[in-house]
Order: structure tokens, then C-alpha cells, then sequence
């Protein structure tokens, strides 16, 4: 029995009590089950009751007890205890919680992912960096923990849809454009402008496609070096976050947005919701009506639009396109962009609450041997992702970055994260992927069932899991559908990677404690079956999380 199944017997229950005029609630879709943090509890613990109690007009223990009373019926459940003000704590008979083993097994790839639901469409815009540059070190933070969180969106039921914001259009464009065509030039670099080894790459393969370039006339050339250094560094950057295992859905071009004319349809549709005022020659955006320190320009007095009128031309753009929620990951230095976004969206009429998640990293450096990793030469001032992947690979660096939480700053020992030995967390979770394929690779040599299949556990006599250490894994195992849902409910998508690594260890000690092959002459019993079973289950949920993470789940290291 897993969580969920537990969570639908409990429905069931208050379905019935209310049927049979013992309480008078509205029966809840579901109720939140989790495992208690002291094992003593049981296997498992739901507060359902106490949310009860209220619409009841009851005391949370009565609601508990009468509950619990029906609930011991259950064949699945070898007891219900009420504790404290009135959560329910449960142990399950052995076959219940074994039953997990199988149900994870024939789920597969499946398990821990909840069914689709349509009316919960999500745009999650992350990296979303200037295309003037290589992607630097913070930017490598947003693409590890986007792509996690839009991956456990997915799992967790929501219609994702991942974007990279092209900024194409504006004043860094154009700064980018002169430094290529001063390096084209073998002119230094204007002061304002890019400089790194990269802008005279760029540079020799721009005067490569277009030897003319310096003939002609300084305006033409200056565009053609700005048209093509972009679309060289938009495909760098392309193929470098391709190489990280990151994807994306859509590459919006804020130019696109200008050339469509959605900036003057922006600011018409905030002015038809009574926000937008003119004064001085500019066109403003009422923002402090909803809590904005103040009040936002969207076009200049020279008739030119803003930036954030750029934002709302884009916020209103996603909102069009169907998608309920949108979600943004700024880095630390944008903090300030949550209560104008905020405002922007409650001047389109949105509720900011329901439609809009504006998510601030903070920032990320690397040491080694306890001293700073120095700037990188080919960037020139400063660190960038191929830097990270080239010192310590995909794995270590995804998983390194996203197993933090994004609210603290994060030092990452390259020492460390690339050594491979248990204190390494991306080590210590992949090497007990490994352990387990290796487990069950010397039980296919020996001939022995694993599994592995739909219909093979069949004939696995799970009551048997009922070592401590067994029903310690057993109850791991089943907490992943609830790991999603938190990690996506909260974005916060390090919860699976930190839930993995207590995964490994529950495992390693289950592998210790108990024997899973036969050793010399011995033939195979039941036991052997049941407890194969339940390391298959071990790979399914571990390959699981790791691919909600993507990172790769090795069979060999």
C-alpha cells in the first residue's frame, strides 16, 4: 500500500461517515499523508482529522477516534493510534506496506508521477541571459535548478512549457555589436562595451562570412556585426546548455515582440484596464496601486518604450498562449523585480498570487583547496558553464547546483564534487544506482527472477519484507510521489535531490543488514525473491528521482 493508497482509504472513509450521518464535511478530494519523523510513530501519519474538526464543529480527537474506528477495518492496516491534539498514526499489516515493493515495480519509469491535468498550464522562463556572452557561472545555477523544477512540474502533473527570453532588442545589444566591430577592426574595445577572447572569436569568424565587411559603409557594417555576432553567441549559448541537458520548449526573441507591434498593444490593453496615465511625454504605468514602490515608465518622453514595457508585452504574450501559471528565475541582483511584476500582473487584472512566481537565486562561486577559482581566460572576467562541466562533468555539476536551496548562496568545492567517494552527495546517490544494478546482475547470472517486468512479482511473497531494515526502505521508497508534489508545490526541486541521498542511505543499510543473494550451495527462498524485489523497487525510485534532477542514473561507475 502506498501513501496514496492510504490517502484514498482514509477518502473513502469520510466519504462513508458522512454518508451514514456520523460527521457532516464536505468530503475532501485527497488528504496528506507522510511518513511520522520518528519511526516509532508507525508508517505512516495523516493530520486529516484535525482539518476536519472545523467544518465538522467537533473536537479534532472525537473526529480522530471515530475515524480511526472505521479504519481498523481496513485488511491493509494492522492498527490506527490517535496522538496528540488528533493526527491518526498508522502501521500497516506486513503484505500492505510489502505490497509497495510490487506496486513500484510495475509502475517503473511511472511511479512517483501523478496524472496530467489540464487546467494547470505552466511556463517556467529560466537562464534567459543577454546573448552577448557565454553563459556565465550564475546563469549555470538557473539552468540546473530550472530545468529540475520544469521536470518536477511534469512529474507532478502541470503542462510545462520551458522558454529562454532572447534579448535581443535594447542598449547591450547594440554595445555588443560596436565591441565585435572594434575587434573586427582591431580597434580597443569601446569602454562600455565586451571585452574576453570570446568578442574576437566572434569577431574573425564575422569578417570570415562577410569579407567586405570594413568597406563599406560604418552604419551597414556596424548592423552586420551586431545581426551575426548574435546569432554566433544565441548558438554557443544554444549548444553549451544542449550539452548541460537543458532544452527548451521556445526561444522568444524580445525583438519579436517589437517587429509584432505587442508593446503598443500592451500598453492600449493596460490603459483599457485604467492604469496607464501620460505625464511629461511619457506614458506610466499606475504600479503603486498595487503595492509598487513606483510608478513604472513604459514609453520615454522621445516615444521610445522601456524596458519593462518590454516585460509587459511578454508577461501579456505568456498569458495569451494559454498558460496559467508563469513562473520566473531571476538571479540575486533582480530582487527588486518582484513587487513591479507583481503589479504588472494585478494591472492586467490577474490575481500575482495565482498567475505569477517570480523565484530570486542567489549567487554561486566556485573554490578549490579553499581558495577562489580565478576568472576564466576565454571570458575574460568572468566564470562560465563550459568552465564548471569541463573541471567536474554534467552529473556532478547539475546535481551540485540544484541540491541547494535557492534562498542561500552556494560555494562549490570542485575537489569535492568531483571526487568520487561517499562524502560526495552526487557520488553517494549514484553509487547506490550502481550497487543495486549490480545486485541484480548477479542475480540473473545465478539464474534468479528479479522483477523486472510487469508480470514478474506476481508470485513475490512480499509479507515477507519485515525486517526493521526492510520496512525502513519499504517506507523511503513509498514517499516519492510525496517528494514531488512538495518539491513542485514549494519550487523547490533540491527537496528530491536531498530526498535521494537519505534514500541511499536507507538502502545501504538495508544492504548491509540483510542478505539478498544465497551464498556458495545455498539454493534461493522466498525471502531471496521478496528481497530481490525490493532492491528492483530501489533502482526504479532512484532512477526516478535522478532523471527529475537530469542526471543520469549509472549502472556501472
Amino acid at each position: 500500500m502506498t501513501p496514496a493508497d492510504l490517502a484514498d482509504v482514509i477518502v473513502s472513509v469520510v466519504r462513508e461517515a458522512v454518508a451514514d450521518g456520523v460527521i457532516d464535511v464536505t468530503v475532501p478530494a485527497t488528504v496528506p499523508v507522510e511518513r511520522p519523523k520518528n519511526p516509532e510513530h508507525g508508517d505512516y501519519a495523516t493530520p486529516a482529522a484535525l482539518q476536519l474538526a472545523k467544518a465538522a464543529r467537533r473536537p479534532p480527537r472525537e473526529i480522530a477516534e471515530l475515524l480511526a474506528e472505521r479504519l481498523r477495518k481496513d485488511p491493509g492496516v494492522a492498527s490506527v493510534d490517535v496522538a496528540g491534539p488528533g493526527f491518526l498514526n498508522f502501521r500497516l499489516a506486513s503484505e500492505a506496506l510489502g505490497e509497495l515493493a510490487r506496486a513500484v515495480v510495475r509502475a517503473g519509469d511511472a511511479y512517483g508521477r501523478a496524472a496530467r491535468r489540464k487546467d494547470r498550464r505552466v511556463n517556467v522562463e529560466f537562464v534567459s541571459a543577454n546573448p552577448t556572452g557565454p553563459v556565465t557561472l550564475a546563469s549555470t545555477r538557473w539552468a540546473a535548478v530550472g530545468d529540475a523544477l520544469a521536470r518536477v512540474f511534469d512529474a507532478a502533473g502541470y503542462d510545462v512549457g520551458t522558454e529562454y527570453y532572447v534579448n535581443d532588442a535594447g542598449v547591450q545589444v547594440q554595445r555588443f555589436g560596436a565591441s565585435v566591430l572594434a575587434a573586427a577592426k582591431g580597434e580597443p574595445t569601446p569602454d562600455d562595451g565586451y571585452h574576453g577572447a570570446y568578442v574576437a572569436e566572434i569577431a574573425a569568424k564575422v569578417l570570415a562570412d562577410n569579407p567586405g565587411l570594413l568597406e563599406g559603409d560604418e552604419a551597414a557594417a556596424l548592423a552586420v556585426a551586431t545581426r551575426d555576432g548574435l546569432a554566433q553567441m544565441l548558438a554557443e549559448i544554444t549548444s553549451t546548455l544542449a550539452g548541460f541537458g537543458v532544452h527548451y520548449d521556445v526561444w522568444k526573441s524580445e525583438r519579436s515582440l517589437h517587429d509584432a507591434g505587442d508593446l503598443t498593444a500592451a500598453v492600449a490593453d493596460l490603459r483599457a484596464h485604467g492604469h496607464v496615465y501620460d505625464a511629461e511625454g511619457a506614458v506610466f504605468l499606475r504600479t503603486t496601486d498595487f503595492g509598487d514602490d513606483k510608478d513604472r515608465a513604459l514609453v520615454k518622453s522621445d516615444g521610445q518604450p522601456t524596458y519593462f514595457c518590454g516585460d509587459a508585452a511578454y508577461y501579456r504574450d505568456k498569458r495569451r498562449r494559454g498558460f496559467d501559471k508563469v513562473v520566473m528565475l531571476l538571479g540575486a541582483d533582480h530582487h527588486g523585480y518582484i513587487g513591479r511584476l507583481r503589479a504588472l500582473a494585478a494591472c492586467y487584472g490577474d490575481d500575482p498570487a495565482e498567475t505569477l512566481d517570480v523565484i530570486i537565486g542567489q549567487l554561486v562561486t566556485l573554490s578549490r583547496g579553499g581558495e577562489p577559482v580565478k576568472m576564466s581566460k576565454r571570458a575574460g572576467n568572468f566564470l562560465t558553464l563550459a568552465d564548471l562541466v569541463d573541471v567536474v562533468g554534467v552529473d556532478a555539476a547539475r546535481y551540485s547546483l540544484v541540491r541547494s536551496s535557492l534562498d542561500s548562496s552556494l560555494d562549490l568545492d570542485l575537489d569535492l564534487i568531483a571526487r568520487q567517494a561517499p562524502e560526495n552527495p552526487v557520488f553517494y546517490v549514484q553509487y547506490a544506482h550502481t550497487r543495486v544494478c549490480g545486485v541484480l546482475r548477479n542475480a540473473a547470472q545465478l539464474g534468479i527472477a528479479t522483477g523486472d517486468g510487469a508480470s514478474a512479482p506476481d508470485g513475490v511473497d512480499v509479507s515477507l519484507l519485515s525486517h526493521p531494515r526492510e520496512v525502513d526502505l519499504l517506507r523511503a521508497l513509498g514517499e516519492l510521489p510525496t517528494v514531488v508534489a512538495a518539491a513542485a508545490s514549494l519550487r523547490a526541486p533540491h527537496r528530491v535531490a536531498r530526498y535521494l541521498e537519505e534514500l541511499a542511505g536507507t538502502y545501504h543499510r538495508f544492504y548491509d543488514a540483510c542478505r539478498v543473494l544465497p551464498q556458495g550451495d545455498e539454493e534461493p527462498t522466498p525471502l531471496t525473491g521478496a528481497r530481490l524485489l525490493l532492491v528492483e523497487a530501489t533502482k526504479v525510485v532512484l532512477a526516478n528521482g535522478l532523471r527529475m534532477l537530469g542526471v543520469s542514473a549509472p549502472e556501472r561507475m
